[in-house]
């Protein structure tokens, strides 16, 4: 059984809203934070977060958009846009602090996994976010542009991960095209990074959410087992 509730932290003095999904037993369990894609912490976000409680993981979903307030009525376009990388990090470590000091967790294992805009948002955290021992990253588009002034990009971060990283990628994704994956991976083996990247033939982006067309049932099938013997392997069970 996996008990999935509304929770709130607080991040730069402005209450967030996460989503908490938590398994059956005592714990302490490793534990995950899930970033999502654009369109918030919806239908799949929140199916990703009660499958990773499956597994034995506690997962806590940020709404990254929590500035915005209850009732703003943009597009999930208008808001990503709005995100900052120094506020994602603030309201990530908020996070942090809030499975730190669940009684289900076990602080000293935590992951951080993301889909789309997470993705990239989760290797910016492998570099910038101590408290991560691992990362998984989901087609993450734009990891050479920073969201703020003055602030180096994900890419440009490269050196700084400190922990394992793996990643998933759609042959057929633009963003990220698999000459950004290419790049990526190329930067990261420069810099002696711990990293295992996989590519799936047939997808596109967003091959893993399954309340969209672009998912794709045979990468999904193949890309998540390797999600969680990767998680296994850094977190355990």
């Amino acid at each position: 059984m996996v008990a999935s509730t509304w929770q709130r932290s607080e991040s730069d003095n402005n209450p967030m809203p996460l989503y908490v999904s938590v398994p059956d037993g005592a714990g302490p369990f490793p534990a995950l934070v899930v970033i999502h894609h654009q369109t918030g912490v919806d239908e799949f976000i929140q199916g990703m977060a009660q499958r990773l409680a499956g597994a034995g993981y506690v997962a806590a979903v940020p709404s990254l958009y929590h500035r915005d307030g209850p009732d703003c009525q943009d597009d999930p376009r208008t808001r990503s846009q709005r995100l900052g990388d120094r506020r994602v990090m603030n309201d990530v470590q908020a996070t942090v602090s809030y499975l730190q000091s669940h009684s289900a967790v076990d602080g000293k294992r935590i992951g951080v996994i993301g889909f789309c805009m997470g993705g990239r948002v989760a290797y910016l955290l492998a570099a910038t976010n101590p408290a991560f021992k691992a990362a998984v990253t989901f087609y993450p588009g734009n990891t050479g542009r920073a969201w703020g002034r003055d602030i180096p990009t994900p890419f440009e971060r490269s050196a700084d991960i400190h922990c394992p990283i793996q990643g998933h990628f759609g042959d057929d994704d633009k963003n990220p095209s698999p000459d950004d994956r290419q790049n990526i991976a190329a930067e990261l083996a420069k810099h002696n990074k711990t990293h295992e990247f996989y590519a799936y033939s047939g997808a596109g982006h967003a091959f893993m959410d399954n309340t969209k067309e672009s998912f794709r049932a045979d990468a999904e099938t193949v890309a998540w087992p390797r999600t969680l013997e990767f998680l296994r392997r850094h977190l355990g069970p």
